[in-house]
């Protein structure tokens, strides 16, 4: 029962929800990219909406089952093919043993997701298996995947007849607005900058620069000045803190981000447009405005309760169906 790397990707790894409780100890919290179409994907399958999936970039890795699995991908589109034929991203498809699965090319988004029902079996490192590169802990071995590499599943799936399962999950809650207009909390430094500079930030558009990773996102365009000129101590930062460069530009910090930072911290991008964020191309180009707390705890709370029922329903119908 397991999966193989026949020839590998570029940046894929394996990823979950992400490792919390460290970062005071300089671990930062890893994870994946997009949460929400990890979360789809997942449901899809009827694993747990944290459990382990395969994230990839393009180009994607291509794999082969050595054994039947129910498998569901989601986030960006890379046209997946399996076995030759085009296969729908957010809906559930049973594979025969021995088929092989291949991203062709970039339809749209950044970073894709491939559950298997069960997940895989991998070793914790402090509460997650998310793949920390750095620390080289977590996930396969503490790196992105390579050819040859195998990786275990946890189950064993009846079927063995390749097929599409007739339902598919509506992605609309989870990127609901237009992807380039992010919303943001105010940050503690946004004071710093000039009274033109914060009206650019509101106005002007940023574009997503190909110098971007799991790291952080570095934005062109618009050069950013500051009134305020003074020492920083670091502080804590966290997923979508958008930090004002040196050079007066923009970084907006991503899911393998430092746990500190020494930057002036201007917004921090909401929870909920993350996934829009990440998805976003080098050249693509995002606008930002403000919201209050209590709308960003609104928005993200809404997003997990329809991820909630998106599991639920999948549930049920992989209940009829004998999955």
């Amino acid at each position: 029962m397991s999966l193989e790397v026949i020839k590998a990707g570029m940046t894929d790894s394996v990823q979950d929800a992400g490792r919390f409780g460290y970062q005071h100890l300089g671990i930062n919290p890893n994870g994946a990219m997009d949460l929400n179409a990890m979360r789809i994907a997942n449901a899809l399958v009827g694993n747990p909406l944290h459990e382990a999936i395969v994230e990839m970039s393009f180009p994607a890795a291509a794999l082969r089952f050595n054994s039947p699995a129910l498998i569901a991908i989601s986030g960006a589109d890379f046209m997946p093919k399996l076995n030759g034929k085009i296969i729908p991203l957010h809906q559930p498809v049973v594979v025969a043993p021995g088929s092989e699965l291949k991203f062709s090319k970039v339809v749209q988004g950044a970073w894709c997701y491939l559950a298997v029902q069960g997940g895989f079996k991998l070793d914790a490192w402090l509460g997650s298996v998310s793949t920390n590169v750095k620390a080289k802990a977590g996930g396969y071995a503490g790196r992105f995947l390579k050819t040859g590499d195998t990786l275990s599943l946890k189950q064993r799936l009846k079927e063995t007849e390749t097929k599409v399962l007739p339902w598919r999950a509506g992605v609309s809650a989870f990127y609901e607005q237009a992807p380039i207009k992010m919303r943001c909390i105010r940050g503690n430094e946004f004071g710093w900058l000039t009274n033109k500079s914060q009206k650019e930030f509101l106005k002007q558009g940023f574009i997503i620069s190909r110098q971007s990773d799991r790291m952080g996102y570095r934005l062109g365009g618009t050069k950013l000045k500051q009134s305020i000129k003074q020492e920083l101590l670091s502080t804590a930062v966290s997923f979508g803190t958008l930090q004002l460069l040196p050079t007066g530009e923009l970084i907006a910090l991503m899911a393998d981000h430092q746990t500190t930072g020494g930057y002036p911290c201007i917004a921090h991008v909401i929870a909920a447009d993350r996934s829009r964020l990440v998805q976003c191309r080098p050249t693509d180009k995002i606008y930002f405005s403000f919201v209050d707390i209590e709308e960003a705890e609104g928005l993200f709370i809404k997003q997990v309760q329809h991820a909630g029922q998106l599991h639920q329903a999948c549930k049920f119908k992989l209940t009829e169906y004998g999955l």
